[in-house]
């Protein structure tokens, strides 16, 4: 770092105290390298419980995030809001300075995920995006089998009773989540699947269930992906099932690998030979660096954070694409240069 931090633990502020700003604050609270140094939330008993919990004085304690980077001497932010809030929130940080781990999705808009894609490459701040999978033992032995060969097919899929996870929050409000299970737990595979393949989707055609009569608030999508280098693939979500499993099988011309796992433990990962035989592959998920590690070691280090701006951008051309697919009936092409989404001849 060069910015005065580097022999002091860097000074985080915290945006959002709920699971992400607790749990991945909580790891920054602990971390010997970090100090929360000030907290932010429109709940007045959250925000003085986790400022107690995190040692944050009460004058370090804000009901408004512009006050607080204004008033609290921040090296970093972490914001953990609902997600139509994370655009405004991350420019504010960068423009203060501040380094910035932001949870997914980085924004539910396609122009303003290129803006952030824009801002953060002419930055010498690091942002990191909250997709844990890239931190994963099992995804990153799978990445590793993509390094030199060419995904031809796959299939992903993730069920959760995320909608009566999900009632009375604000993930079930449109204005603050973007979009219903997609776009909250369903980021997370698409993500998982486009970082370990390296695959660049080109367009696609999706159908969806929805929760609310508005047709903003997904509960169930199926997407058919078309992928710049000729595969194809699907990913199915259903966010209205009784428990959580997760099956990600990701095809070439000699076999292939599964990612599989149950509620939100580890994933287990398997590797399939030309001859339908299978293999374990040893994995180690004690060596796993938590979010707080990597996102550090990224400021100290100024290397690239595990997931990039970039990377989310990939996710939000995806999705944004896949519900106007379902809205349209369309298949409709992904266009992440000109930042457009154009329907197919």
């Amino acid at each position: 770092m060069s910015d005065g931090a580097s022999q002091r633990p860097v000074q985080f502020g915290i945006v959002g105290l709920g699971y992400i700003g607790t749990t991945v604050g909580g790891q920054l609270h602990r971390h010997p390298d970090a100090t929360v140094r000030a907290v932010c939330d429109l709940n007045a008993d959250r925000l003085s419980q986790v400022g107690r919990e995190f040692d944050v004085p009460d004058d370090r304690q804000y009901a408004e995030y512009s006050a607080m980077l204004a008033d609290a001497s921040l090296d970093a932010v972490l914001i953990g809001t609902p997600h139509t809030l994370h655009y405004e929130q991350v420019i504010a940080a960068l423009e203060r300075g501040c380094h910035v781990y932001c949870d997914k999705p980085l924004t539910t808009d396609l122009e303003r995920a290129r803006d952030l894609a824009e801002r953060a490459e002419r930055s010498d701040r690091t942002v990191m995006v909250g997709y844990q999978r890239h931190l994963q033992s099992a995804f990153r032995t799978a990445r590793e089998r993509f390094a030199d060969r060419e995904p031809t097919w796959l299939t992903a899929s993730i069920t959760q009773g995320w909608i009566d996870d999900s009632r009375g929050t604000w993930r079930l409000d449109p204005d603050l989540s973007g979009g219903g299970f997609l776009y909250d737990t369903g980021s997370h595979v698409l993500d998982g699947v486009l970082w370990t393949t390296g695959l660049e989707p080109e367009s696609v055609a999706a159908s969806m269930d929805f929760h609310d009569d508005d047709r903003r608030v997904d509960r169930r999508a199926h997407l058919d992906v078309e992928f710049a280098n000729g595969a194809s693939g699907t990913f199915s979500f259903h966010g209205d099932a009784p428990s959580v499993r997760e099956h990600i099988h990701l095809w070439d011309a000699e076999g292939a690998v599964y990612l599989e796992g149950t509620q939100w433990g580890s994933r287990d990962v398997r590797e399939i030979d030309s001859d339908a035989g299978e293999y374990a592959p040893y994995i180690d998920p004690r060596g796993e660096k938590s979010r707080a590690d990597a996102f550090l070691e990224s400021i100290r280090e100024g290397t690239e954070p595990p997931a990039t701006v970039r990377d989310a951008l990939r996710v939000t051309a995806l999705t944004e694409a896949a519900y106007e697919a379902a809205r349209t009936g369309d298949r409709i092409a992904i266009n992440l240069s000109a930042a457009t989404l154009e329907e197919e001849d």
